[in-house]
């Protein structure tokens, strides 16, 4: 089953893919599953998901997704950032993308409208899923395994923690906003 709900998830089917493996991870800490196994086939359920999102978008093009992409929220205005992106960074964005949500989705189906070798694609695909499905299936090993004992933790720490991303996003937002007025003038 995580093999499947990972495999559409990454096509475009909204399925909470973070929210799963980190479950997965949780499980793996009380026994339930194997750690090794549940990355293994959470690795094969997203690579499973992302050939078949390059060979869409190899196969049927930009105008296809375009037209019936709306229907798994890839939107014309979806694409074209996730295209900006892809062109941007190239390849990187698709290893890295995984771990943007809604950018994951886009990357592979423009990996094959763009026509990247298909051995080249695999390997920033592969390295980029590899590396997402482990950092979340081990958040959620070591979070459950120690959630009792984190749970006061949270609960006192999750006020200063919003105020200090808070801080942070304004701060990053006004070296954005004065980076953009030096740029028009």
């Amino acid at each position: 089953m995580l093999f499947g709900l990972l495999a559409v998830g990454i096509v475009g089917i909204p399925v909470p893919d973070e929210i799963l493996m980190t479950f997965v991870g949780y499980w793996t800490s009380v026994g339930t599953f194997s750690y090794t196994l549940s990355i293994l086939v959470s690795f094969a359920g997203a690579m499973t998901g992302m050939i078949v999102s390059y060979t869409l978008g190899r196969r049927v093009g930009k105008p296809f997704l375009w037209r019936y992409g709306k229907w798994i929220k890839l939107t014309p205005e979806r694409l074209e950032k996730a295209e900006g992106w892809f062109h941007k960074y190239g390849l990187w964005t698709v290893s890295f993308g995984y771990f943007v949500p809604g950018v994951r989705h886009f990357t592979c189906y423009l990996a094959g409208v763009s026509a990247v070798k298909f051995w080249r694609y695999l390997l920033y695909a592969g390295t980029g899923a590899l590396l997402w499905c482990t950092t979340f299936i081990t958040l959620g090993h070591f979070i459950g395994a120690s959630l009792l004992a984190l749970m006061p933790a949270v609960h006192h720490y999750v006020g200063q923690c919003v105020l200090l991303l808070a801080i942070v996003a304004g701060a990053v937002l006004l070296v954005v906003l004065k980076k953009k007025k030096r740029a028009v003038q």
